[in-house]
């Protein structure tokens, strides 16, 4: 058949389009073999990779020996340490373990991988361990096993110091039981409803319904002569709810209602905690109003040893100032001993540590810089600033009081190093002798044995693997190498370590930190798009600093599949100075400026960085980050992907926007919404969120989804019925590949493997 002359030009011009290579062909990068190596980097398998990743210790037997677990060569196996000779050995066999737990409960288990929670040694032949809720104990000269529940105490119940007397709650009231006699003494008679004695409201208190019950509660703290029982009365008359709805039951065809207490930024109707003394000899209820506070900042109240007073720290609302305080059990009267405040917010986790003496050490950023100082106790004065300087003291972690010396961790201190590296210190207690015990240019993981005589320093950074040294805490010196991880198996699948860089911050001088991770088939002639994992919450930093954080979370998985991504702590973060977390405050919408500066300033050095295919994810308030920024940056980030996001902090739990973004609310939460802004989106947008999510209720993202839709914006919206907070975690789920889709689609231009599952221990090509 002869052929047309359309036909035959046709063919001339495709061969000499595909000869001068004007048409690519249309054979697609992702593979199923790019899943496989994304997957060999999820936490559940990379782990069982390195091996001797890091030590632990679980201290034992006075201290002489501690144990830890670590992946081997051979599997998951067990290691006791003795602090005398050094001697590092397996604390057990493996196979045999999990035989006796075969014949015992029938089920067999994988002596590679026990999931086991070894909890030490004694006399060198009983082996304890925790496994499906039960403390076990295995003597292995006679090779007998026995178990019994973990938390067999009724937590509902209280016994006193003295043994005499029993408290709990019956019908919202608060009860004793004298336990030689049998007497039981009611205490309070008010309680109904909705306003319980003895109690308090559990974070995640689901109720079904709409007035159905919560979980039962209960709380009360013996003084130490067994005559007084401070506790507290949850109110919750006039407090809102939150609402759920649960698709997940299988066996039901309409959803149930969940309800729970949940106030948002500048709510007064809110769960209040009143706390109230009640003294056993006089039968007598001490209700302290002046000290009532919101369940999400709480009491903080505890016993003195000679039961007269109970004292701790008190947090108006709004995190603005604190008070350490003292109360008279007998009267009421409250002495405030010292008091701090700030036109921003203050640190609600100080460090504080009573001594003898009417002595106690406080953590303070009084100097713009957290330090710790001497108080006096009756004055609530300064005695004097033990630590000092432009760095940040981060744990008080042993106090030897009777030899005078503290031992604190600090980031900061050493010039020219991460500001974030973590390094342990000793000090006398009147400020001298500041001595550093952990030289290593490295993030410093300390575990202090609890008579003081030991350390194990775990230390590295995102591109030096982990070496865990025995420490003589005293001296400083390093008197054992306990182990070095082995990443030979990282190194045979082309594993390339992260790389840190700095960048100059959006005030033009402050040096910012930041690090960025390759894929095993990182190619430097190649362009790669960038996808920036965010999370720019004030009170914390979310570049990783260890090489375990570096290896374990969600940056190396995604860099396999084609992508350079980064991680940046810009300004406004933890760990830094207080000026430099202030720069957030009422400002959190801001955060992921400095990344797009950070990923300028990064490509202008590399040319293997595409800066015109930019994307961004994150969760929780990373979710909020990563609209934020689609929204504020919305000709650089093309792609976003924001699960369980709090996009805006007036419908959020109200301890976080109020700490951090301000008290009272005022317009700049408006300013700083993503749904008041969703008119600025330009690029593809995924959205997320579980349905039962109690921590982020899912109604931002749907109203943020309803304005984004109002504005006539083309997004993609993903509801996992049945999760809450958590999905989309480095061990991965079906929200994991979901969101690497996304990116393969929208920032790569390639196809997506459709129906790709996870294997439990992938293979690397």
């Amino acid at each position: 058949m002869k052929k047309s002359r359309t036909t035959f030009t046709l063919a001339i011009w495709a061969a000499i389009i595909s000869t001068f290579g004007l048409v690519h062909p249309s054979k697609s990068q992702i593979t199923e073999a790019t899943y496989q190596r994304a997957s060999y980097f999820l936490t559940n398998s990379i782990q069982k990779e390195v091996y001797h990743l890091e030590v632990i210790p679980i201290w034992m037997e006075g201290e002489q020996l501690f144990g830890h677990t670590a992946y081997t060569e051979k599997g998951k196996r067990f290691f006791i340490t003795h602090a005398q000779t050094f001697a590092t050995k397996e604390a057990f066999d493996p196979e045999a373990l999990a035989g006796l737990i075969e014949s015992k409960t029938g089920e067999k288990l994988d002596p590679k991988d026990l999931p086991i929670n070894f909890t030490g040694v004694r006399n060198s032949h009983i082996v304890a361990f925790r496994w499906r809720n039960q403390d076990w104990t295995w003597n292995t000269k006679e090779n007998t096993l026995s178990s019994m529940p973990i938390n067999s105490r009724n937590e509902l119940e209280s016994f006193s110091p003295d043994r005499k007397w029993k408290a709990y709650s019956r019908n919202y009231n608060l009860f004793v039981q004298n336990l030689e006699t049998g007497q039981e003494i009611q205490l309070s008679n008010k309680g109904r409803k909705g306003l319980e004695y003895a109690s308090y409201y559990g974070w995640s208190d689901l109720i079904e319904g709409e007035s159905g019950e919560r979980p039962e509660r209960f709380m009360v703290q013996w003084s130490p002569d067994s005559k007084k029982i401070f506790t507290q009365i949850v109110d919750l008359r006039i407090a809102e709810k939150m609402y759920l709805l649960d698709f997940s039951k299988e066996e039901k065809f309409r959803p149930d209602l969940l309800s729970y207490y949940r106030g948002s930024p500048g709510d007064s109707t809110v769960v209040m905690y009143i706390p109230v003394i009640f003294d056993l000899e006089k039968k007598e209820e001490k209700p302290i109003l002046e000290l009532s506070a919101p369940h999400f900042i709480g009491i903080q109240l505890r016993w003195s040893e000679t039961s007269k007073t109970l004292s701790g720290f008190y947090f108006p609302r709004g995190y603005k100032e604190y008070h350490l305080v003292e109360v008279d059990a007998e009267t009421l009267g409250i002495r405030k001993i010292y008091s701090e405040s700030s036109p921003t917010h203050i640190n609600r986790d100080n460090i504080f540590r009573n001594l003898k003496n009417d002595l106690f050490i406080l953590g303070s950023e009084k100097s713009g810089w957290n330090q710790l100082y001497l108080m006096d106790w009756k004055t609530g004065k300064e005695i004097r600033q033990i630590t000092s300087g432009e760095y940040v003291v981060n744990k008080l972690t042993h106090l030897d009081e009777a030899n005078g010396v503290l031992y604190f961790e600090a980031s900061g201190k050493e010039p020219g190093r991460n500001p974030y590296f973590n390094h342990l210190y000793r000090i006398n207690l009147d400020g001298t002798g500041i001595q550093l015990l952990t030289s290593e240019d490295a993030f410093h993981e300390i575990y202090v044995s609890p008579n003081g005589k030991f350390a194990v320093d775990n230390f590295s950074t995102v591109n030096q693997a982990t070496q865990s040294i025995l420490l003589d805490l005293q001296s400083g010196k390093q008197v054992a190498k306990i182990s070095e991880a082995d990443i030979s198996n990282l190194k045979k699948k082309g594993y390339k370590f992260p790389v840190p860089f700095t960048a100059t911050a959006k005030d033009q001088k402050t040096e910012i930190h930041a690090v960025y991770f390759l894929p095993t088939t990182f190619d430097s002639k190649k362009k790669y798009p960038i996808i920036d994992y965010t999370y720019t919450g004030p009170h914390t930093s979310t570049v990783p600093k260890t090489f375990k954080a570096g290896l374990m979370g969600h940056q190396q998985p995604m860099a396999e599949l084609g992508f350079v991504v980064v991680t940046i702590d810009g300004l406004g973060g933890f760990g830094r100075s207080k000026a430099f977390a202030d720069v957030s405050y009422c400002n959190l919408g801001d955060g992921t400026t400095d990344h797009v500066l950070a990923i300028t300033q990064l490509a202008s050095k590399n040319r293997f960085l595409d800066i015109d295919r930019v994307g961004i994810f994150g969760h929780s308030a990373g979710g909020y980050d990563a609209a934020r920024a689609m929204l504020l940056h919305p000709d650089f980030y093309k792609v976003g992907v924001a699960s369980a996001g709090d996009h805006d902090f007036r419908m959020e739990k109200a301890w976080w926007p109020e700490m951090y973004m301000g008290y009272p609310v005022g317009e700049y939460y408006h300013e700083q919404s993503n749904i008041t802004n969703a008119s600025n989106l330009k690029g593809h947008l995924l959205l997320a969120h579980g349905g039962i999510d109690e921590n982020v209720n899912p109604s931002a993202t749907f109203k943020f989804a309803e304005e984004l839709i109002k504005a006539g914006k083309d997004i993609d919206l993903f509801i996992w019925p049945s999760r809450s907070h958590s999905f989309g975690t480095p061990p991965g789920d079906y929200f994991t590949k979901k969101r690497w889709d996304y990116f393969i689609e929208h920032l790569l231009g390639e196809k997506p493997m459709r129906h790709y599952t996870f294997p439990l221990i992938p293979n690397l090509p």
